[in-house]
């Protein structure tokens, strides 16, 4: 490509070869209620002016697949190159709701794009923010972590109150560094958490076992912040920050990908451990390029992932042979725990029974779901309404309610049975 076509590509000309994909998913921020025939407009970031597409949504909130310009593949595959993504603003606009624009969503090549916009409703008052997106953190300049012992010491005095590993409904994000009492906390969603945080560490270009074994880390470091309280034990009220100094990098209302939202949630309940050791591993890591660590190195496993390595064998490359993969079973915020086995045609019982009582209350806030009938009896209509379901919300459609199904079930009747998020 020459100069110019290089500059056009990043900036989202409609000269690139190159495209990716963009959806949009539109719902209230009171409840988790889809919001139909929002009308959306998409520009250039660098050219707000210059409407390239529009879109409407359907009666889930969602937008059809958009096709979009963006640089060429080889950007994201060394360290070094040119910007990798094209970015874009959208705008949204709904009867009854503020407007909300959002500068720089970020597109990769061969990838689908997911953008959430939350609408606040117009009787609610107050005035929506543009959301910005910043650099992504490979390709912006970002403090490089404080070195921190993987394994933290457990307090003595009783102050470290969970015996288990558990799952958190929600982290509590402060975005800033601790000590920045004027930045905002923000409750998120502990798998959204996880995908904006592996969203913008790595590309999603990537290959999906280097994803995954990213993905590990920055769940385990995750988990090892909840596990250890280990900032409410200093005083402060909040789970993790979004400064890469301290912590991991989370940006308030950026896109994610459907390749890495897919990869999260089919290991959501996992995280890395050692032998004899209960809590979770704080796994560090870093670019490998700019910053290096004893930990992962992110474009290392990039490399490692090209070359075959699995999952498993880039964590031990990184962390050693001892390291292994660790689940629980312990959600916070779930109504009735995994039964233990998939729910599929011939399944029966009061598991069966509460998966149709609630894809029949996520139905009253998204219609494209059937509702079924309440039996307890997993017929073929039931596992129509989970592949819908698994449709609408990302996941395989298999018609087949395995953990990852299961929690997101759960997750969602949570979230349309609430009045509103938590402040």
């Amino acid at each position: 490509m020459s100069k110019s076509q290089i500059i056009s590509a990043q900036n989202g000309s409609t000269n690139s070869p190159y495209t990716g994909n963009l959806t949009i998913n539109v719902t209230s921020t009171q409840g988790l209620l889809p919001i139909q025939n929002a009308s959306i407009t998409i520009s250039l970031t660098g050219d707000p002016e210059s409407v390239v597409e529009t879109a409407t949504t359907n009666d889930s909130g969602q937008t059809q697949s958009i096709s979009l310009p963006t640089p060429s593949p080889t950007y994201s595959s060394e360290p070094g190159q040119p910007m990798p993504y094209s970015e874009y603003n959208i705008t949204v606009t709904a009867p009854g709701y503020e407007s909300v624009t959002v500068s720089g969503t970020e597109l990769l090549p061969d990838v689908t794009a997911v953008q959430p916009i939350s609408m606040r409703p117009l009787d609610l008052g107050g005035q929506e923010s543009p959301i910005v997106i910043p650099d992504h953190t490979l390709y912006g300049e970002y403090p490089a972590k404080i070195p921190e012992a993987e394994i933290k010491p457990m307090d003595e005095s009783g102050e470290i109150v969970l015996s288990r590993v558990v799952l958190p409904e929600y982290v509590v994000v402060h975005d800033g560094v601790p000590q920045d009492s004027t930045a905002p906390n923000y409750y998120v969603r502990y798998a959204d958490y996880i995908k904006n945080v592996v969203s913008s560490e790595i590309y999603a270009t990537w290959p999906e076992s280097t994803i995954y074994a990213n993905a590990l880390a920055i769940m385990s470091f995750t988990l090892n912040r909840v596990y250890t309280e280990w900032y409410r034990n200093q005083g402060y009220n909040f789970t993790i920050t979004s400064s890469t100094a301290y912590d991991q990098k989370w940006i308030y209302g950026r896109n994610i990908y459907s390749n890495i939202s897919r990869i999260v949630d089919s290991i959501i309940s996992n995280y890395l451990s050692r032998p004899g050791v209960r809590q979770p591993i704080f796994t560090s890591y870093c670019d490998g390029d700019r910053v290096s660590c004893t930990g992962l190195s992110q474009w290392g496993s990039r490399y490692l992932g090209e070359q075959g390595y699995t999952p498993i064998e880039i964590i031990h490359y990184y962390y050693g042979n001892d390291m292994f993969i660790n689940s629980t079973q312990y959600i916070s915020g779930i109504p009735s725990s995994w039964p233990g086995n998939n729910l599929t045609i011939g399944s029966s019982g009061q598991k069966v029974l509460q998966l149709q009582d609630q894809l029949n209350r996520i139905a009253e806030n998204y219609p494209a779901l059937p509702t079924v009938a309440e039996d307890g009896i997993y017929g073929s209509a039931t596992a129509n309404a989970v592949r819908e379901f698994q449709r609408v919300f990302g996941l395989p459609a298999t018609g087949v309610v395995d953990f990852p199904t299961w929690y997101k079930v759960s997750a969602i009747y949570v979230g349309v049975t609430r009045i509103s998020e938590p402040d």
